[in-house]
């Protein structure tokens, strides 16, 4: 692909708990589909849980997925990124994942995806909830569907 049509391809962000539940996988498997069916780019934290349903779910449509990673290696990347990021960073790397995006979905997720939530919004992003937190001033979503809805209509 050229690089010119590549860099006109919108970014979500997708962000989640690296341990959800089996219901929460699916539909970060989901979401990646869409995501790839949409003729989008899918950026995450590049290791487990949602982050890795969600780039299989992409690449089973043939998306484009990045990684970005809190290790100094490629080699923690899930098998399903194309491109991983390794910044050596730690948690730090959640602005990355968020700021790259131009909208970010949140599945499930602890205390690291309330993190990015937070850095989201401070950054100005829009971000959707699909099984995660209820805070004033984030979209829910009640399926992957709508939040793949709600993204596009919010970019």
């Amino acid at each position: 692909m050229e690089i010119s049509k590549l860099r006109q391809k919108k970014i979500i962000s997708v962000i989640g708990g690296s341990k959800p539940n089996q219901n929460a996988l699916d539909n970060a498997f989901r979401v990646g589909e869409l995501i790839a069916r949409n003729d989008m780019i899918l950026v995450c934290g590049g290791l487990t849980g949602v982050m890795e349903y969600a780039c299989k779910g992409a690449k089973s449509k043939g998306g484009l997925t990045i990684g970005i990673l809190p290790m100094e290696t490629r080699d923690s990347a899930n098998p399903y990124v194309d491109i991983a990021i390794p910044t050596g960073l730690g948690i730090a790397r959640n602005l990355l994942v968020v700021r790259t995006g131009d909208i970010v979905i949140a599945i499930d997720g602890s205390w690291g995806t309330l993190s990015e939530i937070a850095l989201a919004k401070n950054i100005g992003r829009t971000v959707i909830a699909l099984e995660s937190f209820h805070i004033d001033g984030i979209i829910p979503a009640d399926s992957p569907e709508q939040a793949i809805k709600l993204a596009l209509a919010n970019m």
